[in-house]
Protein backbone atom coordinates (compact mmCIF):
# COMPACT_ATOMS: atom_id res chain seq x y z
CA UNK A 1 0.00 0.00 0.00
CA UNK A 2 1.49 3.86 -0.84
CA UNK A 3 2.26 6.09 1.85
CA UNK A 4 -1.33 7.27 3.22
CA UNK A 5 -1.68 10.95 2.22
CA UNK A 6 -4.99 11.58 4.13
CA UNK A 7 -6.27 10.52 7.08
CA UNK A 8 -8.69 8.50 5.54
CA UNK A 9 -5.63 6.49 3.63
CA UNK A 10 -4.42 6.49 7.35
CA UNK A 11 -6.85 4.27 8.83
CA UNK A 12 -7.22 1.80 6.05
CA UNK A 13 -2.88 1.49 6.12
CA UNK A 14 -3.60 0.91 10.61
CA UNK A 15 -6.05 -1.17 9.81
CA UNK A 16 -6.15 -2.99 6.28
CA UNK A 17 -8.64 -5.95 7.48
CA UNK A 18 -11.72 -3.52 7.79
CA UNK A 19 -11.15 -2.04 4.15
CA UNK A 20 -14.29 -4.25 2.70
CA UNK A 21 -16.38 -3.67 5.71
CA UNK A 22 -19.27 -1.36 5.49
CA UNK A 23 -19.26 1.66 6.93
CA UNK A 24 -20.69 1.17 10.87
CA UNK A 25 -19.54 -2.67 10.79
CA UNK A 26 -15.58 -0.40 10.50
CA UNK A 27 -16.61 1.94 13.17
CA UNK A 28 -17.37 -1.33 15.48
CA UNK A 29 -14.10 -3.33 14.76
CA UNK A 30 -11.94 -0.41 14.97
CA UNK A 31 -13.65 0.28 18.48
CA UNK A 32 -12.47 -3.36 19.34
CA UNK A 33 -9.20 -3.21 18.08
CA UNK A 34 -8.52 0.12 20.22
CA UNK A 35 -9.99 -1.54 23.16
CA UNK A 36 -12.98 0.97 24.00
CA UNK A 37 -14.83 0.25 26.99
CA UNK A 38 -18.56 -0.83 27.14
CA UNK A 39 -19.39 2.97 27.92
CA UNK A 40 -17.93 3.68 24.41
CA UNK A 41 -19.25 1.21 22.30
CA UNK A 42 -22.82 2.12 23.69
CA UNK A 43 -22.26 5.92 22.60
CA UNK A 44 -21.31 4.07 19.02
CA UNK A 45 -24.21 2.67 18.88
CA UNK A 46 -26.16 6.02 19.46
CA UNK A 47 -24.09 7.22 16.66
CA UNK A 48 -24.57 4.27 14.22
CA UNK A 49 -28.14 4.17 14.69
CA UNK A 50 -28.51 7.50 14.01
CA UNK A 51 -27.06 7.20 10.80
CA UNK A 52 -28.55 4.23 9.47
CA UNK A 53 -31.87 6.60 10.52
CA UNK A 54 -31.07 9.16 7.80
CA UNK A 55 -29.15 11.55 10.79
CA UNK A 56 -33.03 11.44 12.67
CA UNK A 57 -31.88 12.44 16.16
CA UNK A 58 -35.52 12.31 17.79
CA UNK A 59 -35.86 8.57 16.81
CA UNK A 60 -32.29 7.58 17.89
CA UNK A 61 -32.75 9.99 21.43
CA UNK A 62 -36.03 8.12 21.79
CA UNK A 63 -34.52 4.30 20.70
CA UNK A 64 -32.32 4.50 23.34
CA UNK A 65 -33.83 6.77 26.02
CA UNK A 66 -31.74 9.55 25.97
CA UNK A 67 -31.52 13.48 26.03
CA UNK A 68 -30.92 15.42 22.92
CA UNK A 69 -28.27 17.55 24.77
CA UNK A 70 -26.43 14.38 25.79
CA UNK A 71 -26.45 12.94 22.22
CA UNK A 72 -25.32 16.00 20.52
CA UNK A 73 -22.34 16.68 23.02
CA UNK A 74 -20.53 12.53 22.26
CA UNK A 75 -21.80 13.68 18.15
CA UNK A 76 -19.80 16.27 18.89
CA UNK A 77 -16.73 14.42 19.74
CA UNK A 78 -16.97 11.82 16.86
CA UNK A 79 -15.40 12.45 13.86
CA UNK A 80 -15.89 9.69 10.92
CA UNK A 81 -12.94 10.36 9.23
CA UNK A 82 -10.68 10.12 11.85
CA UNK A 83 -11.45 6.85 13.62
CA UNK A 84 -8.96 7.32 16.25
CA UNK A 85 -12.15 10.35 17.35
CA UNK A 86 -13.20 6.99 19.14
CA UNK A 87 -11.42 7.05 21.90
CA UNK A 88 -13.13 10.76 22.47
CA UNK A 89 -16.44 8.37 23.46
CA UNK A 90 -14.99 7.07 26.76
CA UNK A 91 -16.20 8.49 30.04
CA UNK A 92 -14.02 10.96 31.22
CA UNK A 93 -12.63 11.60 34.55
CA UNK A 94 -14.97 13.85 36.87
CA UNK A 95 -12.54 15.05 39.30
CA UNK A 96 -12.45 19.22 39.65
CA UNK A 97 -9.56 20.39 37.97
CA UNK A 98 -9.25 22.75 40.88
CA UNK A 99 -8.90 21.09 44.36
CA UNK A 100 -9.11 22.29 47.58
CA UNK A 101 -5.87 23.21 49.04
CA UNK A 102 -4.61 23.47 52.77
CA UNK A 103 -4.32 26.87 53.56
CA UNK A 104 -2.33 27.07 57.27
CA UNK A 105 0.83 29.21 58.18
CA UNK A 106 3.70 27.13 59.54
CA UNK A 107 3.28 28.90 62.96
CA UNK A 108 -0.42 27.63 63.36
CA UNK A 109 0.67 24.10 62.20
CA UNK A 110 3.76 24.47 64.49
CA UNK A 111 0.67 25.53 67.53
CA UNK A 112 -1.36 22.77 66.57
CA UNK A 113 1.96 20.15 66.97
CA UNK A 114 2.41 21.62 70.12
CA UNK A 115 -1.24 21.44 71.45
CA UNK A 116 -1.99 17.85 70.30
CA UNK A 117 1.32 16.55 71.79
CA UNK A 118 0.40 17.69 75.06
CA UNK A 119 -3.24 16.17 74.46
CA UNK A 120 -3.04 13.23 72.87
CA UNK A 121 -6.52 11.77 74.06
CA UNK A 122 -8.16 15.19 72.71
CA UNK A 123 -9.96 15.38 69.40
CA UNK A 124 -9.97 17.66 66.46
CA UNK A 125 -12.94 19.66 67.70
CA UNK A 126 -11.46 20.39 71.37
CA UNK A 127 -7.86 21.14 69.89
CA UNK A 128 -9.30 23.38 67.64
CA UNK A 129 -11.78 25.60 70.46
CA UNK A 130 -8.55 25.41 72.82
CA UNK A 131 -6.62 26.92 70.02
CA UNK A 132 -8.84 29.62 69.94
CA UNK A 133 -8.83 30.15 73.21
CA UNK A 134 -4.67 30.31 74.09
CA UNK A 135 -3.80 32.56 70.59
CA UNK A 136 -7.05 34.52 70.14
CA UNK A 137 -7.57 33.27 66.63
CA UNK A 138 -9.86 31.12 65.34
CA UNK A 139 -9.22 27.71 63.26
CA UNK A 140 -11.20 24.78 62.08
CA UNK A 141 -11.25 21.58 63.18
CA UNK A 142 -10.34 20.32 59.59
CA UNK A 143 -7.00 22.21 59.95
CA UNK A 144 -6.38 20.54 63.30
CA UNK A 145 -7.07 16.70 61.34
CA UNK A 146 -4.63 17.38 58.27
CA UNK A 147 -2.01 18.35 60.53
CA UNK A 148 -2.71 15.44 62.63
CA UNK A 149 -2.95 13.10 59.75
CA UNK A 150 0.20 14.82 58.57
CA UNK A 151 1.99 14.55 61.34
CA UNK A 152 0.46 10.86 62.40
CA UNK A 153 0.01 12.07 65.62
CA UNK A 154 -1.83 9.13 67.26
CA UNK A 155 -1.94 8.00 70.28
CA UNK A 156 -2.05 4.57 69.46
CA UNK A 157 -0.61 4.44 65.44
CA UNK A 158 -1.11 0.71 65.34
CA UNK A 159 -4.63 0.52 66.25
CA UNK A 160 -5.42 3.79 63.84
CA UNK A 161 -3.63 2.00 60.77
CA UNK A 162 -5.77 -0.84 60.97
CA UNK A 163 -8.63 0.93 61.48
CA UNK A 164 -8.20 2.21 58.72
CA UNK A 165 -7.09 -0.89 56.89
CA UNK A 166 -10.42 -2.37 57.53
CA UNK A 167 -12.50 1.07 56.22
CA UNK A 168 -9.92 0.28 53.22
CA UNK A 169 -11.40 -3.56 53.09
CA UNK A 170 -15.13 -2.56 53.47
CA UNK A 171 -15.01 -0.11 50.80
CA UNK A 172 -13.50 -2.58 48.51
CA UNK A 173 -16.12 -5.23 48.69
CA UNK A 174 -19.80 -3.51 48.45
CA UNK A 175 -22.14 -4.88 50.80
CA UNK A 176 -25.20 -5.74 49.59
CA UNK A 177 -28.34 -3.72 51.17
CA UNK A 178 -31.66 -4.95 51.97
CA UNK A 179 -33.58 -2.07 50.58
CA UNK A 180 -32.46 -4.19 47.39
CA UNK A 181 -34.95 -6.71 48.34
CA UNK A 182 -37.81 -4.15 47.83
CA UNK A 183 -38.10 -4.95 44.14
CA UNK A 184 -38.67 -8.50 44.35
CA UNK A 185 -41.23 -10.58 42.11
CA UNK A 186 -44.22 -11.38 44.02
CA UNK A 187 -42.89 -15.33 44.01
CA UNK A 188 -39.50 -14.61 45.75
CA UNK A 189 -41.12 -13.11 48.73
CA UNK A 190 -41.84 -16.36 50.17
CA UNK A 191 -41.39 -17.89 53.62
CA UNK A 192 -37.18 -18.93 54.02
CA UNK A 193 -36.35 -16.33 50.89
CA UNK A 194 -34.12 -14.09 53.98
CA UNK A 195 -33.75 -14.39 57.63
CA UNK A 196 -33.46 -10.73 59.62
CA UNK A 197 -31.59 -10.83 62.23
CA UNK A 198 -30.88 -8.28 65.24
CA UNK A 199 -29.67 -7.85 69.00
CA UNK A 200 -31.18 -5.74 71.49
CA UNK A 201 -29.43 -4.91 75.27
CA UNK A 202 -31.38 -5.48 78.40
CA UNK A 203 -30.58 -3.48 81.63
CA UNK A 204 -31.50 -4.61 84.82
CA UNK A 205 -30.14 -3.98 88.10
CA UNK A 206 -26.72 -2.70 87.17
CA UNK A 207 -26.77 -5.80 84.70
CA UNK A 208 -26.65 -6.19 81.01
CA UNK A 209 -27.75 -9.07 79.07
CA UNK A 210 -27.73 -9.50 75.26
CA UNK A 211 -31.01 -10.94 72.72
CA UNK A 212 -30.19 -12.18 69.95
CA UNK A 213 -33.50 -12.10 67.73
CA UNK A 214 -34.01 -13.88 64.14
CA UNK A 215 -37.38 -13.26 61.93
CA UNK A 216 -38.37 -14.55 58.47
CA UNK A 217 -38.94 -11.11 56.78
CA UNK A 218 -42.24 -13.29 54.72
CA UNK A 219 -43.23 -16.22 56.59
CA UNK A 220 -42.40 -14.24 60.60
CA UNK A 221 -41.08 -17.66 61.91
CA UNK A 222 -38.99 -16.07 64.79
CA UNK A 223 -36.22 -17.39 66.76
CA UNK A 224 -34.33 -15.48 70.04
CA UNK A 225 -31.71 -16.07 72.41
CA UNK A 226 -30.29 -14.35 75.48
CA UNK A 227 -26.11 -14.31 75.88
CA UNK A 228 -23.79 -12.46 78.83
CA UNK A 229 -21.72 -10.56 75.94
CA UNK A 230 -22.69 -8.99 71.94
CA UNK A 231 -19.98 -10.35 70.60
CA UNK A 232 -18.82 -12.22 67.02
CA UNK A 233 -18.61 -15.97 68.90
CA UNK A 234 -22.28 -14.84 70.41
CA UNK A 235 -23.35 -14.02 67.09
CA UNK A 236 -22.07 -17.08 65.57
CA UNK A 237 -23.43 -19.24 67.52
CA UNK A 238 -26.74 -18.28 67.53
CA UNK A 239 -26.58 -18.47 63.82
CA UNK A 240 -25.75 -22.11 63.84
CA UNK A 241 -28.67 -22.90 66.56
CA UNK A 242 -30.90 -20.85 63.70
CA UNK A 243 -29.45 -23.12 60.65
CA UNK A 244 -29.71 -26.39 62.81
CA UNK A 245 -33.43 -25.89 63.87
CA UNK A 246 -34.27 -24.68 60.18
CA UNK A 247 -32.65 -28.00 58.97
CA UNK A 248 -30.46 -25.64 56.31
CA UNK A 249 -33.17 -23.44 55.39
CA UNK A 250 -31.00 -20.02 55.77
CA UNK A 251 -30.12 -19.25 52.55
CA UNK A 252 -29.36 -15.60 53.25
CA UNK A 253 -29.69 -13.74 56.06
CA UNK A 254 -29.86 -9.79 56.80
CA UNK A 255 -28.85 -7.30 59.20
CA UNK A 256 -27.25 -4.35 60.45
CA UNK A 257 -23.53 -2.82 60.94
CA UNK A 258 -22.72 -4.06 64.28
CA UNK A 259 -19.96 -5.39 65.18
CA UNK A 260 -21.44 -8.54 66.91
CA UNK A 261 -21.99 -9.42 62.85
CA UNK A 262 -18.52 -9.18 62.04
CA UNK A 263 -15.22 -11.53 61.76
CA UNK A 264 -16.29 -15.44 63.27
CA UNK A 265 -20.14 -14.53 62.31
CA UNK A 266 -19.10 -13.71 58.66
CA UNK A 267 -16.52 -17.01 58.86
CA UNK A 268 -19.75 -18.98 59.47
CA UNK A 269 -21.80 -17.17 56.69
CA UNK A 270 -19.06 -17.94 54.15
CA UNK A 271 -18.87 -21.59 55.80
CA UNK A 272 -22.54 -22.45 56.03
CA UNK A 273 -22.99 -20.45 52.41
CA UNK A 274 -25.14 -18.47 53.78
CA UNK A 275 -25.78 -15.11 51.81
CA UNK A 276 -25.67 -11.75 53.42
CA UNK A 277 -27.09 -8.24 53.30
CA UNK A 278 -26.91 -5.32 55.54
CA UNK A 279 -29.14 -2.42 56.79
CA UNK A 280 -27.69 1.17 55.50
CA UNK A 281 -25.84 3.10 58.29
CA UNK A 282 -28.78 4.37 61.41
CA UNK A 283 -31.93 3.24 59.55
CA UNK A 284 -33.67 0.97 60.98
CA UNK A 285 -36.73 1.03 58.65
CA UNK A 286 -34.62 -0.79 56.75
CA UNK A 287 -35.41 -4.16 59.15
CA UNK A 288 -38.64 -3.44 60.19
CA UNK A 289 -39.51 -6.91 60.85
CA UNK A 290 -36.75 -7.36 63.22
CA UNK A 291 -37.89 -4.46 64.66
CA UNK A 292 -41.27 -5.23 65.29
CA UNK A 293 -40.62 -8.81 66.54
CA UNK A 294 -38.70 -7.02 69.30
CA UNK A 295 -40.77 -4.91 70.23
CA UNK A 296 -43.89 -8.04 70.94
CA UNK A 297 -40.70 -9.25 72.70
CA UNK A 298 -40.83 -6.96 74.92
CA UNK A 299 -44.39 -6.58 75.51
CA UNK A 300 -45.84 -9.79 75.58
CA UNK A 301 -42.80 -11.67 77.05
CA UNK A 302 -40.22 -9.05 79.24
CA UNK A 303 -43.34 -6.86 80.20
CA UNK A 304 -44.48 -9.92 82.05
CA UNK A 305 -41.74 -10.30 84.48
CA UNK A 306 -40.09 -13.10 82.91
CA UNK A 307 -36.25 -11.93 82.98
CA UNK A 308 -33.95 -13.61 84.77
CA UNK A 309 -29.86 -12.90 84.75
CA UNK A 310 -29.23 -15.91 84.11
CA UNK A 311 -29.17 -17.14 80.52
CA UNK A 312 -29.95 -21.01 80.74
CA UNK A 313 -32.81 -20.25 82.80
CA UNK A 314 -33.79 -17.24 81.00
CA UNK A 315 -33.59 -19.06 77.53
CA UNK A 316 -35.83 -21.93 78.59
CA UNK A 317 -38.80 -19.48 79.52
CA UNK A 318 -38.18 -17.93 76.42
CA UNK A 319 -38.42 -20.83 74.55
CA UNK A 320 -42.03 -21.46 75.91
CA UNK A 321 -43.16 -17.87 74.71
CA UNK A 322 -41.11 -19.21 71.31
CA UNK A 323 -43.24 -22.11 70.65
CA UNK A 324 -46.78 -19.92 71.35
CA UNK A 325 -45.20 -16.96 69.26
CA UNK A 326 -45.11 -19.49 66.38
CA UNK A 327 -47.29 -22.31 67.00
CA UNK A 328 -50.42 -21.19 68.64
CA UNK A 329 -50.31 -16.57 68.46
CA UNK A 330 -52.53 -15.71 65.30
CA UNK A 331 -50.61 -12.85 62.78
CA UNK A 332 -52.82 -10.27 61.43
CA UNK A 333 -49.74 -10.08 58.59
CA UNK A 334 -50.43 -13.91 57.72
CA UNK A 335 -54.09 -13.28 57.49
CA UNK A 336 -54.64 -14.61 61.35
CA UNK A 337 -52.79 -17.94 60.41
CA UNK A 338 -49.25 -18.69 63.02
CA UNK A 339 -46.02 -18.52 61.44
CA UNK A 340 -45.44 -22.41 61.06
CA UNK A 341 -49.12 -23.00 59.23
CA UNK A 342 -48.29 -19.86 56.83
CA UNK A 343 -44.98 -20.74 55.88
CA UNK A 344 -44.86 -24.56 56.02
CA UNK A 345 -41.27 -24.47 57.01
CA UNK A 346 -40.21 -27.88 59.27
CA UNK A 347 -41.37 -27.23 63.01
CA UNK A 348 -38.50 -25.72 65.34
CA UNK A 349 -38.80 -29.43 67.59
CA UNK A 350 -35.39 -29.11 68.63
CA UNK A 351 -35.67 -25.53 70.48
CA UNK A 352 -37.43 -27.51 72.78
CA UNK A 353 -34.65 -29.96 73.92
CA UNK A 354 -31.23 -27.92 73.19
CA UNK A 355 -30.42 -25.10 75.51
Amino acid sequence: MPKPTNVIQLNYYLFPEIKLLDTQERWRRVGKILGITKAGFQRLEWIIYYYKNQHNVTLTCRHFGIARKTFYKWLREFDEDNLYSLYKLEDRSKAPKRVRQRQITQLQEQRIITLRRRHMRWGKMKLAQRYHKIYGEKISSWKVQKVIESWKLYRNPKKVAKTAKKRLKSRSQPKRKLIELKDLAWYQKTAGYIICLDAITIYWQGLKRYIFTAIDKFGKVAFARMYMNKSSQSAKDFLERLYYLLDGQVPRVGHDNGGEFKQLFQKACDDLKIEQYWSRPRTPKDNPENERFNQTLEDEFLAEGTFHPDPKIFNQRLTEWLIEYNFIRPHEALNYETPLDASHLLPMYSSCTRH
